[in-house]
Order: C-alpha cells, then sequence, then structure tokens
C-alpha cells in the first residue's frame, strides 16, 4: 500500500519537527524537568491522543476537501512549507530560549496532565499544518486509496513522534544539564535542525506531488 521512500519520508519530517522546540516539545520537556519522567509520559499519552484525532479527521475528509477544490490544496501546501521555514528560523536565530532550559512549576495530577497534553496538540499549528499539508505530500495514487494511505502514513508519524517525544522526556534533566554546561553543542543542534527544516521545506513548496495530481 505504501512505499518504504513514502514512510521514510514523512519519518525524517517529523524527526526534524520533533526535534525543534515548538509547543508540544516545550510542555512535555519542562513538565519533566520540574514533576518527573511520570508526569512527562503521562502529558505525551495525551499528545498521542492528539495526534490520532487530528490524524482521524484529516483521513475523513482531506481527499474530497483537495478533490473538490485543488487551490485549497496548493494554499495548505504552500502554508506547510513556509511554516518549516519560520521553524526552521526560530531554530537558528540568535537568543531564542531552549525548552531545556530548567525552570520551576508547579506539579500538576494526572488528569490534568494528560488533558493539557491534548491541548496543547490541538492547538498545536504544527501539528495541524503537517496533517493538512504535509502529509499529502508523500501519498502515491499509483499504490492504491488515497485516505488509507494517509491513514498509514499518519500512524508511522504518530510513532516517530510518541518515541522522539519519549525519549526527550526520559533523557530531558541529562539533556539539559548537557546543554547547559557545552553551548556549542546547543547551538550546533539548532542549526542541523534549522538546516534540515529547511531542506524540507524548499523540496515541498517545489516538488509537485503525486497527491496533487491524483486529487485532482
Amino acid at each position: 500500500m505504501i512505499g518504504l521512500g513514502a514512510i521514510a519520508g514523512i519519518a525524517l519530517v517529523e524527526l526534524g519537527m520533533v526535534l525543534t522546540p515548538g509547543p508540544n516539545m516545550i510542555y512535555l520537556v519542562s513538565r519533566s524537568i520540574s514533576q518527573g519522567r511520570r508526569a512527562g509520559l503521562v502529558s505525551l499519552a495525551g499528545v498521542a491522543l492528539g495526534f490520532l484525532v487530528y490524524l482521524l479527521a484529516v483521513s475523513a475528509g482531506i481527499a474530497t476537501v483537495f478533490a473538490l477544490v485543488p487551490e485549497i490544496y496548493l494554499t495548505v501546501k504552500l502554508a506547510g512549507a513556509a511554516y518549516l521555514l519560520w521553524l526552521a528560523w526560530k531554530a537558528v536565530r540568535p537568543g531564542g530560549r531552549s525548552p531545556l532550559e530548567q525552570q520551576e512549576l508547579a506539579p500538576d495530577r494526572p488528569v490534568k496532565l494528560f488533558l493539557m497534553g491534548l491541548l496543547t496538540c490541538l492547538l498545536n499549528p504544527k501539528v495541524a499544518i503537517l496533517y493538512i499539508s504535509l502529509l499529502p505530500q508523500f501519498v502515491d495514487p499509483d499504490r492504491g486509496h488515497v485516505a488509507l494511505q494517509g491513514l498509514l502514513l499518519g500512524l508511522s508519524q504518530i510513532a516517530v513522534g510518541v518515541a522522539g517525544n519519549a525519549f526527550f522526556i526520559v533523557t530531558a534533566g541529562s539533556v539539559a544539564g548537557f546543554f547547559n554546561r557545552h553551548p556549542l553543542w546547543q547551538r550546533l543542534h539548532r542549526y542541523a535542525m534549522g538546516t534540515a527544516l529547511a531542506g524540507f521545506a524548499l523540496r515541498i513548496a517545489t516538488e509537485r506531488s503525486n497527491a496533487a495530481v491524483a486529487l485532482r
């Protein structure tokens, strides 16, 4: 149904977005540093549910919407590329605050942690752009049902996203300490992620997607 190239592509995009500071990462890492790994993982469960909500909603209607109004597809495609470029700039610009900086937060109960993780994900524009604009770039109409391909690719993205965020939660304290002691490595990390995201943005903006052809 879906090729390894498509899975690898969406996995790389998601990995780049996971490694770039955004609302989900900032909330999960800050909560893990201030309240412990368990709190971070409970919050991550809420984020994972938010991913599923987006994926199911988009899979249910994306093919129909893009088929009826191809201009919407072009708009969200360019919006996705622009958003990745904005994230790339945020990663490399001087002065920005790292989510791995230690800070004091009041402890929350598990239910609130879960709901806050869900709400943070649902209100995260990076997640919306990923599902509406970036995911269709990896759909190949020659391989069968477009919506089903999107669903399978989305599940692959969720697996990478949850695993990547879980890694940051488990290692947040150690990584925060390392970056605080070695600011050069922190800068190198930012530049590497910014370069990767800029490359993804340019590729998406300049390539004609197979999905766009299929949905016309």
